[in-house]
């Protein structure tokens, strides 16, 4: 029997569709993904479930959206048990009132399908989706941190469930125990499954941050890749804001810095399933977990950069790249894609038998990998959301819906792609805004749960301390850029 493909899943941490080489960014150099575009497919229209963290990652592994498996914003609370690691308090993530919660313990993953087929799996880096000290069914190695984030060069880590404080860069930890598990597995019988999930290229941007020889590589760049605009009036001041020129210019320093810094890893991890003879018998995925906003629209920050959240393309499509072992290269797939469509998708790569739930709402992209150029009816529409806000997106139109109250958003997209005139009152679109939220409405209650139902809740992006439904899960302080600069606060 013809043993099944190996699969290495890499996924960055708040990396735009427009932040890589090959997707035209002349500004940024990242050359291993480059080759991974020259040797793969990749899709240039493809979106998050949820344009923030959690919500989104939960969507990949479950294949179900937020208003189903009840993740809705990042998670703040419920990350570890706090109390049980005090030598850890300083780190962030550790608070010591603080107790695990296992957000998805009702949801099966792809990752325990995988393993009932016989692979084994490993996790090094960010999981973020509770308990994350705790290994996940599914899964033989588990390296990981705290919490959702960590200074690069002050992380905490989780090695089967042990913590530690290795003064060193996040992204180099998370690679070289990646290249580690590939050889171990490579030792073995079993096909493997690894999820490789960077923490960058999330903030921090500033420079003691990141490594000199990254940073270097940006020191007379000029930004011309990103936008330069005012500050967006919704913008949220919790990220940092690109707000003077030699802000804007250390923010996005930093952000590319962290970039390359990972591209050089994704180079390592493909180095090294070569050095091991088996690049042509394993699949490598790259990908994101949303988008982000350096600027782009005024704003600093992904969905929840914003508030109301907000449903910016660049907030929402995020890279992929698929490498298969004799596959199409060089190609480029532009049919509508989501995060819910891994987990059909990978299970069909693995060759696994499983039963689809009801309420997964993905399609398997293998058709499209083997004929990147078809035209496919069903791939024509993809949706958001995230809190009150919902979105619906065809190739020309785009409806964003909040509610009860607004206020909506629509866009030609055919003639204003950059989104900046907002069509939602101009009578000449209403019929069109009426047939696309009616079709937002029937997919949402086909494929959501009312107890989940994202819509009843104030999540104001500020973060999720406890499951949704539950009294105070969601943090609602928040303070405006331009509020808080002038001394209010809302």
């Amino acid at each position: 029997m013809k043993k099944k493909p190996n699969i290495v899943f890499i996924l960055t941490d708040d990396q735009g569709a427009w932040a890589m080489r090959c997707a035209g960014n002349q500004d940024v150099m990242t050359p291993n993904l480059d080759r991974l575009a020259e040797e793969g497919v990749r899709f240039d229209e493809f979106y998050c479930a949820s344009p923030v963290c959690s919500p989104a990652r939960a969507s990949i592994v479950t294949g179900k959206i937020p208003s189903c498996h009840g993740v809705q914003d990042w998670l703040s609370m419920g990350n570890v048990d706090g109390w049980k690691y005090p030598q850890m308090k300083m780190h962030e993530g550790f608070n010591q009132e603080d107790r695990a919660i296992d957000y998805l313990k009702d949801h099966k993953t792809y990752m325990e399908i995988l393993a009932e087929n016989g692979y084994a799996c490993g996790l090094s880096g960010k999981w973020h989706l509770g308990d994350n000290a705790a290994k996940k069914k599914g899964f033989c190695k588990w390296y990981t941190i705290g919490a959702g984030g960590c200074h690069y060069f002050d992380p905490d880590i989780c090695e089967e469930g042990e913590f530690s404080e290795p003064k060193q860069y996040v992204t180099d930890l998370i690679t070289d125990r990646a290249v580690r598990m590939i050889g171990e597995f490579a030792e073995g019988e079993a096909p493997f499954y690894l999820s490789v999930h960077y923490t960058a290229p999330h903030s921090p941007w500033n420079p003691e941050e990141h490594k000199p020889e990254f940073l270097n590589l940006y020191k007379d760049c000029a930004f011309t890749a990103t936008p330069n605009l005012p500050v967006h009036p919704w913008q949220i001041n919790t990220c940092p804001i690109g707000d003077t020129e030699e802000k804007r210019a250390e923010n996005l320093r930093g952000y590319y810095a962290a970039i390359s810094a990972m591209d050089e890893g994704v180079g390592m991890i493909v180095r090294e399933l070569e050095r091991q003879g088996i690049l042509d018998h394993t699949i490598v995925i790259f990908s994101a977990d949303n988008g982000m906003n350096m600027g782009h629209h005024g704003i600093w920050g992904k969905g929840n950069g914003t508030y109301p959240q907000n449903m910016y393309d660049s907030s929402i499509k995020v890279p992929l790249i698929i490498r298969m072992p004799g596959g199409v290269q060089g190609a480029v797939c532009s049919q509508m894609c989501s995060q819910y469509d891994f987990f059909p998708t990978i299970l069909e790569m693995a060759g696994c038998r499983y039963e689809p739930e009801d309420l997964q709402p993905g399609r398997s992209m293998m058709e499209l990998l083997q004929n990147p150029e078809t035209e496919i009816k069903d791939r024509i529409v993809v949706f958001d959301e995230y809190s009150n806000t919902r979105m619906i997106r065809g190739k020309q139109y785009k409806w964003v819906h909040r509610y009860p109250d607004g206020p909506n958003e629509f866009y030609d997209l055919q003639n204003d792609p950059e989104e900046k005139e907002n069509l939602a009152e101009n009578s000449a679109y209403a019929d069109i805004i009426w047939m696309m939220e009616g079709e937002l409405e029937a997919w949402f209650k086909r494929y959501g749960v009312k107890a989940m139902d994202a819509r009843q809740f104030r999540n104001t992006g500020r973060g999720q301390k406890n499951i949704c439904y539950k009294e105070g899960a969601f943090d609602q302080s928040m303070q405006y850029y331009y509020r808080d600069r002038n001394g209010e606060r809302s």
